[in-house]
């Protein structure tokens, strides 16, 4: 068999995609699997630390409004892109059994290129809402793959639509909270409390965090506060970090990137994010305490309705951006959950009812179903769903 998977920009629609891949490479030993994206997103670093080949296509996001003159070249591209020349060399040269995308704007031409070759396609929505590019797409690929119930009433196909959750690399949900710690230092009995803003960072988390550390953490020696910064955004506030002296304070640490994500997070009692599907997914899988902070800058806002659906549960604490200019508003948040065990632990057990489990298996049984393909007992190994 052979896979293209196809989405990127962000680790929010290339994690999906990589977890796609794990998945069929356990069950079918000797698979080819390639993925295509675009030269300046995330998946330039993630793709190949997994060992898989990664070709490039032309894209870019839209920008809200909608009618701002810097879509103009978005539009250009959505249109000449699928038929460039350099996409119709990936799909004639990789010759791909099933192509699969897991959305934002990165999966589009290859995504548009095979449906009109008339290879069998499917696409994964992770979010409430459906993005732009499956909304394109609803029409003509062989499936859609969604995370919520509410996903599937939205896109309106019925008769190819399924729903399956978010499927996630294999470490998050398998990894326990102490094997996590031993494995990165930190004492069994410490309060930790990790932060980040998404791959690329998010401004409004990073001064979040640094409110939190200046405010709670610096008088907390006992809590260790680890937040992720984003690569780009790292000068910057390590810069801010230095000057409200919190380097002198060695339960404060500021990092760019975390490759080795689900340890820290199985590892953390509590958790501060922003609420893409892709994470709380994580969160749900992990059963996670959380204070979740959705986007703003958001296509049809999803990010509020993940966050609000949980937060209505019990299974989260909801922050929005507007009320961090209020001075402390962070802080008291964490505060009051990192002091009270009890409420930690009812929206851990809120959290961990929002997980679907065999997310990955599903989407490996729809595959073999789409393409036909016959996996004999011995192609699949130990390690198979």
């Amino acid at each position: 068999m052979r896979v293209l998977l196809t989405g990127g920009g962000t680790a929010g629609h290339i994690n999906p995609a990589l977890a796609i891949a794990e998945t069929i490479r356990q069950n079918l030993p000797g698979v080819e699997i390639a993925f295509v994206g675009i030269p300046n997103g995330k998946e330039t670093d993630l793709v190949p630390r997994e060992g898989y080949p990664l070709y490039f296509v032309h894209s870019v996001g839209f920008h809200r409004p909608i009618w701002s003159p810097r879509n103009l070249r978005a539009v250009w591209y959505a249109v000449t892109s699928p038929h460039a020349k350099r996409t119709r060399n990936i799909l004639e040269g990789f010759r791909p059994d099933i192509v699969i995308g897991t959305g934002g704007y990165a999966c589009w031409p290859i995504m548009k290129a095979a449906v009109d070759r008339g290879i069998i396609t499917a696409v994964h929505e992770s979010n409430a809402m459906p993005g732009l590019a499956v909304r394109r797409l609803r029409d003509r690929v062989d499936r859609i793959w969604v995370n919520f119930e509410r996903t599937a009433e939205l896109i309106g196909r019925p008769e190819k639509t399924l729903r399956v959750g978010n499927p996630l690399r294999s470490a998050f949900g398998t990894v326990s909270a102490d094997a996590a710690r031993k494995r990165l230092g930190i004492a069994p009995d410490r309060l930790f409390l990790l932060s980040f803003g998404g791959s690329l960072g998010a401004g409004a988390i990073n001064e979040a965090a640094l409110e939190v550390m200046k405010q709670y953490g610096s008088v907390h020696p006992e809590l260790l506060h680890i937040h992720v910064t984003g690569k780009d955004n790292f000068a910057l506030e390590e810069q801010k970090f230095r000057e409200a002296g919190l380097d002198a304070c060695p339960n404060c640490v500021l990092r760019d990137y975390l490759y080795d994500m689900p340890f820290y997070m199985a590892a953390a009692d509590l958790v501060i994010a922003r609420a893409g599907a892709m994470t709380t997914s994580e969160l749900a899988r992990m059963g996670k305490a959380a204070i979740l902070i959705p986007s703003t800058n958001v296509v049809d806002n999803h990010q509020f309705v993940n966050a609000e659906t949980l937060a209505k549960a019990g299974a989260a604490y909801l922050l929005e951006e507007k009320d961090l200019k209020t001075v402390g508003t962070a802080a008291d948040a964490v505060r009051g959950l990192l002091e009270d065990s009890d409420k930690r632990k009812s929206m851990q057990e809120e959290i961990h009812k929002f997980a679907i489990r065999d997310a990955n298996r599903l989407i490996w049984q729809d595959i073999l179903k789409l393409t036909k393909y016959q996996v004999k007992t011995n192609q699949q190994n130990s390690k198979g769903i």
